[in-house]
């Protein structure tokens, strides 16, 4: 039901939690800085989304086995995550935004849904780009599929 200038409903907050995905690209961070500026101006919390394809244990032993010992744990699928989520955070700060992180395992595309779904969203926003190397031809996979199965709006960020 669309809002009107004489419904009780319109000086409540748009949106109230909206979700985000991030791979760490130049799109993905356009994406994240619209995301945050609406978070801002709603009022609304902002829950990031990054994910990774898991790795056989064995690769990321491999990885891992010339790095210093304290070091050696950060080797392997969730590396590239928490960097794009740190990359998160920081746009987001320059909003004033606080961020809730969601490194999770699996397909981009699933694991933005998985996490709207789990606290409820209000809007999902993805870059109208995405992945990056091998993935890049899955470039489109990502808001199609978002839009087609979410449970809540969708905003598709411009980000080229």
């Amino acid at each position: 039901m669309p809002l009107t200038a004489h419904d009780d409903r319109s000086t409540m907050s748009l949106f109230k939690r909206i979700v985000v995905g991030t791979d760490g690209s130049d799109s993905a961070r356009e994406a994240i800085r619209q995301a945050a500026a609406l978070a801002q101006m709603s009022g609304a919390s902002l829950d990031v989304v990054s994910a990774y394809e898991p790795v056989p244990t064995r690769r990321s032993q491999e990885a891992a086995s010339g790095a210093p010992a304290d070091v050696a744990h950060e080797f392997g699928p969730r590396e590239d995550v928490n960097f794009a989520l740190d990359g998160a955070a920081s746009i987001a700060a320059d909003f004033e935004v606080e961020i809730a992180r969601h490194p999770m395992d699996g397909d981009p595309a699933d694991a933005i849904l998985k996490v709207a779904e789990e606290v409820d969203a209000d809007l999902i926003v993805v870059g109208n780009k995405g992945m990056t190397g091998a993935r890049r031809f899955l470039l489109g996979s990502v808001p199609n599929k978002v839009s087609h199965h979410a449970p809540c709006s969708v905003f598709i960020a411009r980000t080229t």
